[in-house]
């Protein structure tokens, strides 16, 4: 039982540094070349541990999201469920890649994410913050991804969490 909690633990403490990041604030003149840090380490503990880590996780850190970063509660958790139903739906297939493979996944799941909050923006807000920078942003989800999945395979290794 303690191991089982230990693996928790280190889970959890990794999805909140991707929090912390995720929370940090950048200049507006970056802030398109952001990365979604705490997309990036969920989608990666979803396609490790798809047993421990699923949509119910990813709809719980996309609820905290939303109360740090003052959003209107449950569209990042809306968001994260999407997106980890799509990596659990295809786990197998999408773990099975090479690293440059999956690179082009999460390219596409990062597109997902912000597709997916400019149509919340359209729906609540009425106003259109669409910009071609938001390609740029998925492709440095895509570049950081083989960085992101190597860490935490070596975090995953090092502290036994299966």
């Amino acid at each position: 039982m303690n191991k089982f909690a230990n693996n928790y633990s280190m889970i959890w403490i990794t999805l909140f540094i991707g929090l912390l990041l995720q929370i940090l604030p950048w200049t507006s003149s970056f802030y398109m070349f952001k990365p979604h840090w705490l997309m990036l380490i969920m989608i990666y503990w979803v396609l490790a541990l798809p047993h421990r880590v699923g949509i119910w996780t990813a709809f719980l850190v996309g609820i905290i999201l939303d109360l740090f970063s003052g959003t209107i509660l449950g569209v990042h958790a809306f968001i994260f469920s999407v997106i980890a139903y799509l990596v659990v739906f295809r786990f197998q297939l999408i773990r099975n890649l090479a690293l440059w493979q999956q690179s082009f996944i999460i390219f596409g799941l990062s597109l997902t994410y912000d597709l997916l909050l400019f149509i919340f923006e359209i729906m609540i807000y009425q106003m259109i913050t669409l910009s071609p920078m938001v390609f740029l942003s998925a492709f440095i989800d895509g570049v950081l991804w083989t960085w992101v999945f190597l860490l935490l395979r070596q975090i995953r290794r090092a502290f036994a969490i299966d």
